[in-house]
């Protein structure tokens, strides 16, 4: 006797879904997630969205409720994000926590430069923002590997690779390879919070988790720690609204 074995292929989950709030449109990105236990929603200031993780084994129909229920909390963390503010004339950007504003200078030659207080860019008007992210991404580079590599003498850990990227969940990352990464979105905080942050991926090398040793190792290296958690928490958000809209 032959036995007959149907196979059912579950639909795709939808890369995201949109919760209406008093009238307004919000965009949920899914994320399902097999060490998840319960539905979770947080905000993303980058990319000006939430996203809701959820167990590997729910239902879209049962995510979408839980949005649904939640979207006065959604609408009211993104409303709270700033306006982005792109790299354009006039603009004041931090840098290293120091208000600059953006002058362009197109009879002048070179690149970017800084000024009293300015930030100058020469050449062509259409080329301005992406020169001042270049130049800022310059700058957090030669901060965060004179910092990294000042931490790693220290522990006597090697690092093999810096990596400075645009990242919107995290701003660093460590690899038992010794390749860590920095989002340059760090120049714009004070410096004691850019050394807290190669100091905090540092430790990784010596700890890859966040116990209670990783953490008595971040402190030796950095007394900081906790006022550059502190200005974070209050802060970080805010850097992210800095060179959108291009």
């Amino acid at each position: 006797m032959s036995v007959v074995r149907r196979f059912f292929l579950r639909e795709p989950d939808p890369e995201a879904i949109i919760v209406s709030h008093e009238g307004v449109d919000y965009s949920v990105a899914l994320r399902r997630m097999p060490q998840a236990r319960r539905f979770t929603l947080r905000v993303r200031a980058a990319t000006r969205d939430a996203i809701l993780t959820m167990p590997a084994r729910s239902r879209v129909s049962d995510a979408v409720s839980f949005a649904e229920r939640h979207g006065g909390w959604i609408a009211t963390r993104l409303d709270r994000i700033p306006e982005a503010l792109a790299f354009l004339p006039g603009a004041v950007v931090p840098l290293r926590g120091v208000p600059h504003t953006v002058q362009h200078r197109p009879d002048r030659r070179g690149t970017v430069w800084v000024e009293n207080g300015s930030i100058l860019v020469a050449g062509e008007a259409d080329f301005l923002s992406r020169r001042v992210q270049d130049f800022l991404k310059r700058e957090a580079r030669k901060d965060l590997e004179a910092a990294t590599r000042r931490y790693a003498d220290r522990l006597g850990v090697k690092v093999t690779r810096i990596g400075i990227r645009d990242q919107s969940s995290r701003w660093g990352s460590a690899s038992s390879t010794g390749a860590i990464n920095y989002s340059w979105r760090l120049i714009l905080a004070p410096p004691f919070v850019l050394d807290y942050l190669a100091a905090h991926e540092v430790a990784h090398l010596r700890e890859m988790n966040h116990s209670s040793r990783f953490w008595r190792i971040v402190r030796e290296l950095c007394p900081s720690l906790e006022p550059a958690k502190a200005w974070l928490r209050v802060n970080g958000a805010n850097l992210h609204r800095y060179g959108s809209g291009e």
